[in-house]
């Protein structure tokens, strides 16, 4: 006879230590114990031997549930398969999605590829997943997660308009989902459905002056700047030299030879892979004549310390990352006018248009790196007797722009 919903809403247990079952039909039935709970068993027969199941407690699974909990077991019964294993491979399965969450494989991510990042950049990039994909998917089993959920929180980002940290996040949560799948964590990377989805990121070049005429108004005006004299000696180095502004900040009197006439930045303070900061070699700078002077000049003031440009605060510390930048607005500069990175597109182009200079010599100088997977291999040569040719040449072209001398605005010259 068939349980009722009523029936087992109201049973009582009788006493019995081991309990009172009660049974449903197909194997299913009620096992009420002596303190009142009730739990669903199946009691079914695979590869000649007794078996039991458990289908859950009541009233958490009701009668019709359990029903189909039946069925489904008996299903399983004709194709052959043990019902109880197949639920303890799904229970185990679970297990290991609930501890193999978003989060817990980014950061076993992270911790792998750390040591081949720069302490910036990883810091950087679990900051990002700190900051937006942790608290909308870090819970989630990696496998689980589908493309709209990640292109859920990018969108968020993107109304925030931040743009380039939407696309930023994109390619990381691609990263982490590409090593789930390589560690069989998860079926495939989601993330690959999203490389058109996202508000297309217009890149945008550092301002920068680059007309002859109104880099001679900027020198001019760099000469006269107020401030302290170190910060002017900054700016006029960041022209001489146009090496990235954290170079020019961070200058150490160390690297700086006055009678050999070079600044020497070892591998680990340019902007490199890790391995490259460990095992490359330094960047070499040579210095025109005027860029001694200026440091002769600067040496009584700040030589006593390890920086050529102390922080005014403390020794300790080189001067701030907006120092420059600062100076520049104070000299009347707007940021969509001109930038401490901006010294370098304006070497950049002024010796290629105006000097003749060769781009392989000006790459050299400004430290960028050959592409390719043989670029490495065949970077070995600086250029440096062309460099220090070149970097004699550009500062006396300066000087001329300094004094107002005559010059041919870019786009009019001719062979």
């Amino acid at each position: 006879m068939a349980l009722t919903d009523t029936f087992v809403k109201q049973v009582k247990p009788t006493g019995r230590s081991a309990g009172d079952k009660y049974s449903d039909g197909g194997g299913l039935f009620l096992h009420v114990m002596p303190t009142g709970s009730k739990y669903w068993r199946l009691a079914f027969r695979h590869a000649g031997k007794q078996r039991l199941l458990a289908l859950g407690v009541y009233p958490a699974v009701s009668l019709a549930k359990a029903r189909k909990g039946r069925d489904a077991a008996r299903e399983l019964l004709a194709d052959g398969q043990d019902p109880g294993e197949v639920k303890r491979e799904a229970s185990a399965a679970r297990a290991v999605a609930a501890a193999n969450t978003f989060e817990l494989v980014a950061r076993e991510y992270h911790k792998i590829k750390a040591s081949g990042w720069s302490e910036k950049y990883a810091h950087k990039w679990l900051t990002g997943m700190e900051s937006y994909l942790f608290p909308a998917l870090g819970r989630r089993p990696i496998g689980s997660i589908t493309a709209r959920q990640v292109l859920d929180v990018l969108r968020l980002v993107e109304k925030r308009g931040i743009l380039d940290t939407a696309h930023t996040l994109r390619q990381n949560a691609g990263q982490v989902f590409r090593f789930a799948v390589q560690t069989e964590r998860s079926e495939r990377n989601p993330v690959a459905d999203l490389s058109d989805a996202l508000q297309p990121l217009t890149v945008t070049h550092m301002a920068a002056v680059t007309d002859p005429k109104q880099v001679g108004e900027l020198l001019r005006a760099m000469d006269a700047y107020t401030g302290h004299p170190a910060t002017r000696i900054a700016l006029q180095l960041s022209a001489l030299l146009f090496q990235r502004p954290g170079n020019i900040r961070a200058m150490e009197w160390a690297w700086v030879n006055l009678e050999d006439a070079m600044l020497t930045i070892p591998a680990e303070a340019m902007k490199r892979r890790k391995a490259q900061k460990i095992n490359g070699r330094p960047h070499f700078v040579p210095l025109a004549p005027q860029a001694v002077t200026v440091l002769r000049e600067l040496h009584p003031l700040t030589g006593h310390g390890r920086y050529v440009f102390p922080s005014l605060l403390t020794g300790e510390r080189p001067m701030s990352d907006n120092t420059i930048n600062t100076a520049l607005r104070r000299l009347g500069y707007s940021r969509e006018e001109m930038t401490a990175h901006g010294f370098r597109a304006m070497a950049r182009t002024v010796l290629g248009e105006q000097l003749d200079a060769d781009p392989q010599v000006i790459e050299a100088q400004l430290a960028h790196g050959k592409s390719g997977p043989l670029g490495a291999a065949y970077d070995r040569t600086s250029y440096i007797a062309q460099r220090r040719d070149m970097m004699v040449q550009w500062a006396d072209y300066l000087d001329k722009l300094r004094v107002g001398a005559d010059v041919i605005p870019i786009g009019e010259k001719t062979a």
